[in-house]
């Protein structure tokens, strides 16, 4: 083969290897993705499923808490050692990107890969939270000092007991709500772009049938996997009525989506193309990069109140910006 037919060959199955660069932010297309399919290359020249990925970018995104432990300028040296967290953490983001590529180039899809994909962020950013809580409990002097907070050991305590509620509420509430928010109005832009065939948009109740279909010999592994997927549907199902009865009605109409008019789907593309600028907001890039800045900052405690409140509310006007939609679509039909 030709260097230009070998060129032509590789640009093939990069684009086969992506979901579609519309749900994706400029970071992602001109950098992430390109440098995860160097790493699909590698992993699928070795074989190595992409849920071995996924674990893998878990394991290195957690690794990065022993960085983001360490004081930045304020209180000595630790600057480099969080810009090593910073620097595992964007190569945990290129695995994680790297393991859905492989997945699409190699088509070994699997329920499971799908939950340990929407599960990886938390495996990267709870360690991490952690080691910010112990990281305020240590260095808080900054603070303390702005708001004019007596240095104690009693002192320290109550703002360590503040930071991990505020840990708990970052992590455990708002980041699991922004995730599973981010990743369900990216398979519904799928859906209007490309159809059932490139979405994987799964509902509940076909999760339950499935789940009461199991055979005897299913595992419990099987069925916990199976509960666990069934969860995460449902809760993205009570966030998005509108959706769900703009969905009712096409398929009462037309009996899927894939038969509707393509105006009704180019319309509805575009309507959710406007509302995936705010979605991006609620994923990696937007997140880690005001982690990081706070990180550098020496302000940890900062980036839980940004998180609980800044990205919360872009989930909430993400969220109404396209039930909004989905609710004038419904009217028309």
């Amino acid at each position: 083969m030709s260097s230009k037919g070998i060129v032509e060959n590789i640009r093939r199955e990069y684009s086969s290897s992506l979901k579609s660069n519309e749900v994706d932010d400029w970071v992602d297309v001109h950098l992430m993705r390109p440098l995860a399919f160097l790493w699909v290359k590698f992993f699928a020249a070795l074989g190595v499923h992409p849920n071995a990925v996924t674990i893998l970018s878990m394991f290195v995104g957690a690794a990065s808490l022993f960085f983001f432990a360490q004081p930045s300028y304020y209180y000595g040296a630790g600057v480099w050692a969080n810009v090593i967290g910073i620097l595992l953490l964007l190569l945990a983001y290129i695995f994680d990107c790297t393991d859905g590529q492989l997945a699409r180039l190699t088509g070994k899809h699997s329920k499971l890969g799908r939950i340990l994909d929407g599960s990886a962020g938390y495996a990267w950013y709870i360690p991490i939270y952690a080691a910010l809580v112990y990281r305020f409990y240590l260095y808080h002097g900054r603070e303390y000092e702005l708001l004019g907070i007596p240095l104690s050991d009693s002192s320290a305590l109550l703002g360590a007991g503040v930071c991990i509620l505020l840990a708990f509420l970052s992590g455990a509430i708002c980041l699991a709500s922004q995730q599973r928010t981010a990743d369900y109005y990216v398979q519904i832009h799928l859906l209007f772009s490309k159809g059932m065939e490139h979405c994987e948009l799964d509902s509940a109740a076909k999760q339950r049938q499935i789940l009461d279909e199991m055979p005897a010999s299913a595992t419990w592994i099987e069925r916990l996997v199976q509960r666990t997927y069934i969860k995460y549907t449902e809760q993205q199902e009570k966030r998005t009525p509108e959706f769900q009865n703009l969905m009712s009605r096409i398929n009462a109409k037309y009996g899927s989506f894939d038969n509707a008019p393509q105006q009704l789907r180019n319309a509805l593309r575009q309507q959710s193309k406007k509302a995936m600028r705010f979605a991006h907001m609620l994923v990696f890039n937007f997140r880690t990069f005001f982690l990081a800045l706070f990180c550098l900052l020496d302000f940890p405690l900062e980036y839980f109140l940004f998180e609980i409140i800044v990205i919360t509310l872009i989930e909430r006007y993400t969220i109404h910006r396209h039930e909004a939609f989905c609710r004038r679509a419904a009217a028309d039909l």
